[in-house]
């Protein structure tokens, strides 16, 4: 955990300053980025990879027709692993609930494309059944400024039982937040 504290710190000195440079026309509601402990316990099966996850997320003003679902904002998104474990790219939608005025949680859905395992070749690699899965996170933040957040953030990777082999990837870190 202290690494990823430490990689998280480092992340932070250098995305604020520069995500305050850029702000994108209209489209673009969000960026994130975020260091996260790979491949943990939490739903998922054993631990087989290790390392450090990081990620970036963009995520999208929402569209109007969307408004009917609760609004939730489109998002694409980036893991790689720095232990050359299963890195992903995903996308999917995004709900943010305002719990005070200052702390949200965001509930998100979607799909996954990784370069991991798909049927257990590789001993060192996790086993996940399809190269496409489906993808959940949750996520806790708290609102620093009135663009700057920071929260605890978790992803999990699944076929949903629709292959035989499903043992599931989940990983847990924190992330920051600048809202346009």
């Amino acid at each position: 955990m202290k690494k990823i504290l430490r990689a998280f710190s480092l992340l932070f000195s250098f995305a604020v300053p520069s995500a305050a440079l850029a702000e994108p026309a209209g489209i673009v509601s969000e960026v994130k980025l975020g260091v996260l402990a790979h491949d943990l316990r939490i739903v998922a099966a054993d631990p087989v990879e290790s390392g450090v996850d990081i990620n970036g997320e963009v995520l999208f003003t929402s569209p109007a027709f969307l408004e009917p679902l609760w609004a939730p904002r489109p998002h694409i998104g980036a893991q790689v692993n720095t232990s050359g474990g299963t890195s992903q790219i995903y996308a999917g939608f995004t709900w943010t609930f305002d719990l005070t005025d200052r702390l949200w949680l965001g509930l998100a859905g979607g799909g996954a494309v990784h370069n991991g395992e798909a049927l257990g070749f590789d001993a060192d690699r996790k086993t996940l059944g399809s190269n496409v899965l489906f993808r959940l996170s949750a996520e806790l933040g708290v609102d620093l400024t009135e663009r700057l957040n920071v929260s605890i953030y978790y992803d999990h990777i699944s076929n949903a039982f629709i292959a035989r082999e499903n043992p599931g990837l989940d990983n847990l870190g924190m992330r920051i937040g600048w809202r346009f």
